[in-house]
C-alpha cells in the first residue's frame, strides 16, 4: 500500500547522528566513538517508543472515561506528540511502517466476519443496499468535488473516501446500546460490511491512478482484473492447503506455533499480493475470508486481536501527528461547512436508499443518521493519495479534519436519529407479518424469546417431550441454519410486543425468555406480563441481582445461571468424593428452595 508519511519534525527538534559518525577520508573512527553513537541511536529510538506508549496510556483512557471512542484518543495523542504539537517525536518513518500493519490486521479481522453463511444471510442487504449506498454516495460527493474545480482523479478519490463511514465508531455505539441485533443494527452493519469490502478496490484504484500514463478507465479495468485473479488464486490456496495446514498445526497443541502460523498466513498472503502489484490489505482480507469458514476461526480471532489493537492504535497516532491544528483553525469555517454538507448529504442519501430497498421509514432514518460521518479508512485513502501527489497536502489536511470532526459528532447523530426515528415509527410492514401467517393455528405452545445455546437446548428438551414451541431470534444466519434442521424458529425482535403477539403470545401455554441482554430481557418480561397477566414466564438471569429485578417486573420463575452452574459443579464434586446421592440432593435442594439467596450471600460475603 502506498503509505502516508507524516511530516517530519523541524530540524531543531532532531539530533544529527550522521555528523557524529561521519569522518573525513583521512581520519579514522575509534571503536569507542562508533559504539557510543550506536547506543545514542538506540536510546533515541527507545525514547520515541516510550513517548508513543506513554501518550497512549495517559490520553486514550481519558477519552474512554468521557465515553468517547479510543480512535479520537489515539488521534489526540498523535497531535500532542507530533510536529504540530509539542514535537516530542523525531523520525516517524519506522513507527509508520509498523502502523501500516494495523490496517492489514484490521482488514484480516473484517475478512473473518465475512463467512459464507453470514454473507448468505445478509446477502441482499450487503450487496444490494450496501453497493447502492457506496455507488450513489461516491458519485454525488465526487461530482460536487469535480464541480469545485478538482481534477477527475482527485474527485474520484474524495468521493470514495468520504463515502466510507466509521466501522469502529458505529459498531461501538451499536454494542453499547444493545442494538447490534435489531433491524436497524443489521441494516447498518450490512452497509458497513460492504464499505469495508470496498476499501480494497479503492486502495488498488488509488495505486493505479498514481501510476504515470494510466487513464482512469485503464486503472479501473486493471484493478478489477487483478482483484478477480487474486481472488481465484486465494480461494484455490485456501481450499486445498489452508485447512490441512491448520489441522496439522493444531494437532501439535502448541499455542505459540498456532499463533505463528496465523501471522505467517496473514503477512504471507499480504506479501504475495504486494508482489503482484496489489495491496497487502487485499491479501489480509482474503486470508480472513478463507479462514472464516474453518473450525479455527474463533481461536484465530482471539490470537490476532491484541496485535490488531496495538498496531491500529499506532496507526491512528501517526495520522494524528500529521494533523496541523494551526492550519485547521485558519480554515475552520470551510471545514465546518464541508462537515455539515457531508453529514446532511450522507444522511439523506442513505435514508432514501434504505427506504427504496423496503426498509421501514424509522429504520431508514436511523441508518442514515448513523452512517453520516467519515470513516477511519478515509485516512488511509487520503494518505495514500497524498503520497502519490493525487491530492495536495493542504487538501489532505482539510479532508482529515472533516473526518475527525464528523466522528466527534457521531454520538449526537445517533441520538438525533433515534429520536426522529421513534417519532416516525408508523410502519405497517414488519418481519413478524410472516410469523403471524405461519402460526395462526398454533395453540398451547411454549414461546421462546432468544435462540442461542440456552434457547436451542430448551427447545430440544421440549421437542423430545413432544411439546410444541415457537422461538424468536434476531440472528438471521442462526435462524436459517436452525430452520434448515426443522426447528420452529423465526426471525423477529422479541423486544417488540407486536412480534410476540404474532408469535402467539396470547395463545401460548408458557413463555421462556433466554436473551443474554439484561435490559432487553427486563423489557420483554414487563411487556409480556402487562399484556398477558396469567401467562407463566420463565427467565434466565446471570445473578441474584438480575433475578430480583426480573421478579419485580413479573417473571414467574427465574433461574440464576451463576448459582445453578455452581450447584451443578458442587454436586459433581461431592459425587466424585463419594458422598451419598440422597445427601447431595438434600444439600442442593436447600439452596434452591430459598431461591439461591443463601448461596448468593455466601459468595458476596454479606
Amino acid at each position: 500500500m502506498p503509505c502516508f508519511t507524516p511530516p517530519k519534525c523541524p530540524a531543531t527538534s532532531t539530533v544529527d547522528f550522521g555528523s557524529n559518525i561521519a569522518m573525513s577520508s583521512t581520519n579514522t573512527v575509534s571503536n569507542d566513538q562508533t559504539h557510543g553513537d550506536r547506543h545514542l541511536g538506540h536510546s533515541e529510538y527507545l525514547l520515541d517508543v516510550l513517548i508513543f506508549l506513554a501518550a497512549a496510556v495517559v490520553i486514550v483512557p481519558t477519552f474512554q472515561r468521557l465515553r468517547s471512542s479510543p480512535i479520537l484518543g489515539y488521534l489526540a495523542a498523535g497531535i500532542i506528540i507530533g510536529p504540530y504539537g509539542f514535537a516530542l517525536i523525531g523520525d516517524t518513518q519506522s513507527a509508520h511502517t509498523l502502523a501500516e500493519l494495523g490496517v492489514v490486521f484490521l482488514l484480516f479481522m473484517i475478512g473473518l466476519e465475512l463467512s459464507v453463511s453470514r454473507l448468505r444471510a445478509l446477502g441482499s442487504t450487503v450487496f444490494g443496499l450496501g453497493s447502492l449506498q457506496v455507488g450513489v454516495t461516491s458519485i454525488v460527493i465526487g461530482s460536487v468535488a469535480y464541480q469545485q474545480g478538482l481534477g477527475f482523479e482527485a474527485a474520484t478519490i474524495i468521493g470514495g473516501g468520504l463515502t466510507l463511514s466509521s466501522t469502529a465508531f458505529v459498531l461501538q455505539l451499536l454494542n453499547e446500546r444493545g442494538e447490534r441485533a435489531t433491524r436497524f443494527g443489521l441494516t447498518t452493519f450490512s452497509i458497513l460490511l460492504l464499505q469495508d469490502i470496498a476499501v480494497v478496490p479503492l486502495l488498488i484504484l488509488v495505486a493505479l491512478l498514481g501510476t504515470e500514463g494510466t487513464s482512469f478507465m485503464q486503472a479501473f479495468g486493471l484493478a478489477a482484473l487483478k482483484g478477480a485473479a487474486a481472488l481465484a488464486v486465494a480461494i484455490g490456496f485456501g481450499r486445498y492447503l489452508l485447512r490441512p495446514l491448520y489441522r496439522m498445526i493444531a494437532s501439535m497443541r502448541s499455542v505459540e506455533l498456532f499463533m505463528a502460523t496465523t501471522l505467517l498466513v496473514v503477512l504471507g498472503m499480504g506479501w504475495v499480493m504486494s508482489l503482484a502489484g496489489l495491496s497487502m490489505e487485499l491479501g489480509a482480507l482474503l486470508a480472513g475470508l478463507l479462514l472464516a469458514e474453518t473450525e479455527y476461526r474463533h481461536q484465530i480471532e482471539a490470537d490476532i486481536r491484541p496485535f490488531r489493537g496495538i498496531l491500529l492504535g499506532l496507526f491512528f497516532m501517526t495520522i494524528g501527528m500529521a494533523i496541523d491544528i494551526g492550519f485547521i483553525v485558519g480554515n475552520l469555517g470551510l471545514i465546518l461547512l464541508i462537515v455539515t454538507s457531508l453529514m446532511v448529504a450522507k444522511t439523506l442519501i442513505t435514508a432514501a436508499l434504505c427506504r427504496l430497498a423496503g426498509q421501514p421509514l424509522s429504520t431508514s432514518v436511523r441508518t442514515g443518521f448513523a452512517l453520516s460521518q467519515g470513516g477511519e479508512f478515509g485516512f488511509v485513502l487520503f494518505g495514500a493519495a497524498m503520497a502519490l501527489n493525487l491530492i495536495t497536502p493542504e487538501l489532505a489536511q482539510i479532508l482529515m479534519a472533516v473526518i475527525t470532526i464528523s466522528m466527534v459528532a457521531t454520538p449526537l447523530m445517533f441520538y438525533a436519529g433515534k429520536h426522529i426515528g421513534n417519532r416516525l415509527r408508523t410502519d405497517t410492514h414488519h418481519p413478524q407479518d410472516s410469523i403471524g401467517s405461519d402460526l395462526e393455528n398454533v395453540n398451547d405452545h411454549v414461546l421462546i424469546a432468544g435462540f442461542g445455546r440456552v434457547g436451542q437446548t430448551v427447545a430440544k428438551v421440549l421437542s423430545d417431550a413432544g411439546m410444541p414451541y415457537v422461538a424468536l431470534d434476531l440472528d438471521q444466519a442462526r435462524v436459517a441454519k436452525c430452520r434448515a434442521r426443522g426447528m420452529s424458529v423465526y426471525y423477529g425482535d422479541a423486544d417488540q410486543i407486536q412480534v410476540l403477539q404474532s408469535a402467539g403470545a396470547g395463545r401460548a401455554k408458557m413463555a421462556l425468555v433466554t436473551l443474554d441482554k439484561p435490559k432487553v430481557t427486563r423489557r420483554v418480561v414487563a411487556a409480556l406480563r402487562r399484556e398477558h397477566p396469567d401467562l407463566p414466564i420463565l427467565v434466565r438471569a446471570r445473578d441474584r441481582k438480575r433475578t430480583l429485578e426480573l421478579e419485580r417486573v413479573g417473571a414467574t420463575a427465574v433461574v440464576s445461571e451463576a448459582a445453578e452452574s455452581s450447584l451443578q459443579l458442587g454436586s459433581v464434586a461431592l459425587k466424585s468424593l463419594g458422598v451419598d446421592e440422597d445427601e447431595i440432593l438434600c444439600v442442593i435442594q436447600e439452596y434452591r428452595e430459598d431461591d439461591y439467596a443463601r448461596l448468593e450471600d455466601i459468595v458476596s460475603g454479606d
